[in-house]
């Protein structure tokens, strides 16, 4: 048992345990109920709030999130690139039906606005 525990993953066998934490990190969309909580009621957008309502909301985000994200990949895999920029994500929203009236007032960080 011994031996096979250097080759368990955080023991500093096959590869940067630190390295490896931040990468499994970036591999789940996580969205905090109680932070979404927190923020509908920082907004003020209604004078109750359920106790349910924070939690449907962050597996909204998480759902469409997700989305945007593998249309966003598939744009990139289209286009031989290998890394998803902001521009691949406004092309992956605009070019959907859904998203882009979810979307269509919406300007994306570092790209510029269609004309």
């Amino acid at each position: 048992v011994a031996a096979n525990r250097a080759a368990w993953p955080g023991n500093g066998a096959g590869g940067s345990s630190r390295r490896q934490r931040r990468t499994r990190s970036r591999t789940e969309l996580i969205f905090s109920a109680s932070h979404v909580a927190h923020l509908l009621r920082e907004g003020h957008y209604a004078q109750r709030l359920s106790s349910s309502a924070p939690v449907f909301l962050a597996a909204i985000l998480k759902c469409l999130t997700a989305k945007i994200l593998e249309l966003a990949g598939n744009e990139a895999q289209n286009s031989g690139r290998r890394l998803v920029t902001p521009e691949l994500v406004d092309m992956a929203v605009h070019n959907n039906a859904l998203l882009s009236g979810f979307f269509l007032t919406t300007t994306i960080s570092q790209v510029a606005p269609a004309r």
